[in-house]
């Protein structure tokens, strides 16, 4: 029995912040849920700087997704003030809010995030992420019951979103509370971000992969030029630093670590743009860069980003 084509009037479209404290997974959950890497992620909080949106259209819906920086309560450094701006703004006229926390665990700045939250006049679903993680299966149910007396959330959803358990249910819950409405995007477009914006970000995550606790927040990309020549993308990218003390370690042993990053953020840019990439890299020193609100904004940390 065929069913019948949903009517205009049955369409579905809204914008939906994805929110919470730094590393809860936020990243992973867009690129699941659109089903294309375009938020970088790593183990490293603050790995997302940026409001990224993501387009997931389907027959019925169409939901906009908005990947925010984590939300911190400790703000030393311009970069630590400029990320949480970003947030915050984010939550600024949307449809929903998805609060992304991790499994049993409820810190300080999960608590300080859902003070945000509980002026909202959107619904705002819980989303508790990596409960495959949680080793003592018997607390899960305690705890959803302890979250559920926090606030009169909208629902709440444990989920995986690195393995895609139960995401499902989120998107179901998503489509159910946003208005009627055309699509704001084209059916094919994935993200509102340019391709110059995306190489950058891939190169990011590999260094941020590869420092571990070195120098991540020291350093920034940005791209010089990208030039399409037929099938082939041409982009030189400058690793920012922000004391020449970083530079060799950012290069490695012999330019072996900027070698495995240039290789690995190359692989990731040809699946991205469907293209082949010839990329180059270059490290340079701009000292006190992430505490200068002036260097932030020459960096691409404007208003808009």
């Amino acid at each position: 029995m065929s069913h019948p084509e949903p009517s205009k009037d049955d369409f579905r479209c809204g914008l939906v912040a994805l929110v919470g404290r730094p590393n809860v997974g936020k990243s992973t959950l867009l690129n699941r849920l659109i089903g294309q890497k375009i938020s970088i992620t790593s183990r490293r909080p603050q790995t997302t700087r940026h409001r990224i949106l993501g387009v997931s259209s389907g027959d019925r819906a169409q939901i906009v997704y908005i990947d925010t920086p984590g939300l911190h309560k400790k703000t030393p450094r311009a970069m630590n003030r400029y990320l949480n701006r970003a947030a915050s703004d984010a939550l600024q006229d949307v449809d929903l809010v998805v609060f992304l926390i991790e499994g049993t665990r409820w810190q300080e700045d999960d608590e300080w995030v859902l003070e945000k939250l509980r002026h909202l006049r959107c619904p705002v679903i819980l989303a508790v992420n990596k409960v495959d993680l949680v080793k003592d299966k018997d607390s899960l149910l305690p705890h959803l019951a302890a979250l559920a007396e926090k606030m009169d959330f909208a629902e709440i959803i444990p989920l995986s979103a690195r393995r895609g358990d139960n995401l499902e249910v989120l998107e179901q819950a998503i489509v159910a509370r946003l208005p009627r409405s055309a699509p704001l995007f084209p059916e094919d477009q994935i993200t509102d971000r340019s391709e110059r914006f995306l190489a950058a970000e891939l190169v990011r995550e590999k260094l941020f992969r590869k420092l571990g606790e070195e120098i991540p927040y020291g350093l920034t990309v940005e791209i010089e030029r990208f030039r399409q020549q037929g099938h082939t993308a041409h982009i030189h990218a400058l690793i920012w630093v922000e004391k020449a003390s970083q530079k060799p370690i950012v290069i490695g042993r012999q330019g072996s670590r900027l070698k495995e990053v240039g290789r690995e953020a190359r692989e990731d840019m040809e699946k991205l743009f469907g293209c082949k990439v010839f990329l180059q890299l270059w490290v340079k020193v701009k000292e006190g860069w992430a505490d200068d609100e002036r260097a932030l904004r020459s960096l691409g940390y404007g208003e808009k980003t």
